[in-house]
């Protein structure tokens, strides 16, 4: 049997493993995949279509799928006003509660006056602080607290 096309039929759908010019000889096989990528979510069919010189030819492999949405990305972006005094950088800290204990959210001081936190889930409340550090690693005491609510 030699296969003389492979078709796909529908949107998101893919197939790879049996080449257009193969030639089977009585009890050899071949493996077909299919895979399914799709650009939007909801329900979504297909099919593949291989053609050969077989007196079955062709062969209808029929393809479902159901495509998820992606999850949103969320994120929390921060800016603050720079510091009056002479500092080398900016920490940025975090709490689920209000007042804290805050942990930090910057491996190494920022020398921006902004941040994004992308760490964050949806229906969860944030609550933000900032240090500056001075050449003499010393940090000052935490700024304001803001909050943010994740719809």
């Amino acid at each position: 049997m030699t296969i003389s096309s492979v078709a796909v039929a529908g949107s998101g759908f893919n197939a790879s493993g049996a080449a257009p010019g193969l030639i089977l000889s009585r009890g050899q096989t071949v493996n077909l995949s299919a895979t399914f990528d799709p650009a939007v979510a909801g329900n979504a069919t297909g099919s593949i279509i291989v053609t050969s010189n077989a007196a079955n030819s062709p062969i209808v492999i029929t393809l479902s799928g159901t495509g998820v949405a992606p999850e949103a990305s969320r994120s929390v972006s921060l800016s603050w006003t720079a510091s009056t005094s002479s500092v080398s950088g900016y920490n940025v800290y975090s709490s689920s509660v209000s007042g804290g204990p805050y942990a930090k959210l910057t491996p190494s001081e920022l020398a921006a006056t902004s941040y994004t936190d992308n760490s964050v889930q949806e229906g969860q409340t944030y609550y933000y602080v900032v240090t500056a550090v001075n050449s003499q690693n010393q940090e000052s005491g935490y700024s304001e607290q803001v909050s943010a609510t994740i719809p």
